[in-house]
């Protein structure tokens, strides 16, 4: 899963961009938080992802 994370946020980082891929970086950070895993958002992560996938990710 770490990998996976990992390259999302490169193809983001290199403007390789789509809905999906936000929503899948906050998937994967939302079951690692659950973990006690701390993973990095990207800057402009709360304005590519849904309201309610931000209120689970504070959980």
């Amino acid at each position: 899963m770490i990998q996976f994370y990992e390259e999302v946020k490169k193809m983001i980082s290199n403007g390789v961009v789509s809905k999906n891929m936000y929503y899948e970086l906050g998937l994967i950070i939302a079951a690692a938080s659950r973990r006690g895993i701390v993973l990095e958002k990207p800057k402009d992560f709360e304005q590519h992802i849904a309201h309610e996938l931000l209120i689970e990710l504070s959980k």
